[in-house]
């Protein structure tokens, strides 16, 4: 599976953005999606999770409550919706999947970069 994550820019502290990961292949409804980041700096770090039905989610307690995860599979895209954006969610956002609960994250997009600053 190919991936290509967009909807990053620039926001005000308190704002809101929704990245999007468009997946390509017939098999992408049998995946788990995942979000990480990376700030400048820092090591990778996990984000979020949703399991191949979408039926079942994990966040980061960094971003609970705030972020969401989401997939559509009959459009082959995942989303991650991040409201109440603080300076220290600035990074590169990339998307993963995996083809289950235990395996490698094998696949990556590309990053989309978001910055919180006022």
């Amino acid at each position: 599976v190919q991936l290509q994550a967009s909807g990053g820019g620039l926001v005000q502290p308190g704002g809101s953005l929704r990245l999007s990961c468009a997946a390509s292949g017939r098999t992408f409804s049998s995946y788990t999606m995942g979000w990480f980041r990376r700030a400048p700096g820092k090591e990778r770090e996990f984000v979020a999770r949703i399991s191949w039905s979408g039926g079942t989610t994990y966040h980061s307690d960094s971003v609970k409550g705030r972020f969401t995860i989401s997939r559509d599979n009959a459009k082959n895209m995942a989303y991650l919706q991040m409201n109440s954006l603080k300076p220290e969610d600035t990074a590169a956002y990339y998307c993963a999947a995996r083809a289950g609960e235990r395996a490698p994250w094998n696949y990556w997009g590309q990053g989309t970069q978001v910055t919180v600053s006022s």
